[in-house]
């Protein structure tokens, strides 16, 4: 028996273009480019993009109408540096317990 397929196209593209936004907080990317961008419809980007804001990781910006990540995708990335971080500490301390002469 085959192992289940759990990926999808859409849920794909989704992450793609979350990707693809990050670097472009200043003017954002006009669903047009996304939608060449990720080689599909405009109706896929426009629900892929409500999707995004819905969840708060894009938003529209209101000069240029392009899209952008919002502040929440920054305020995961330093969480995950944090955790690393706290990692180090807890390893480099646990490394001088056991060196020499301690």
């Amino acid at each position: 028996m085959a192992a289940p397929n759990y990926i999808n196209a859409a849920q794909q593209r989704v992450l793609q273009i979350l990707m693809y936004l990050a670097g472009h907080e200043l003017m954002g990317v006009m669903p047009s480019e996304l939608a060449k961008a990720m080689r599909t419809s405009a109706s896929n980007i426009t629900r892929d993009l409500a999707n995004l804001r819905e969840a708060g990781m894009a938003e529209q910006v209101v000069d240029t109408g392009g899209w952008r990540v919002t502040p929440r995708v920054g305020q995961v990335a330093l969480r995950v540096m944090n955790a690393y971080g706290e990692a180090k500490r807890r390893v480099e301390e646990t490394a001088q317990r056991f060196s020499v002469g301690s």
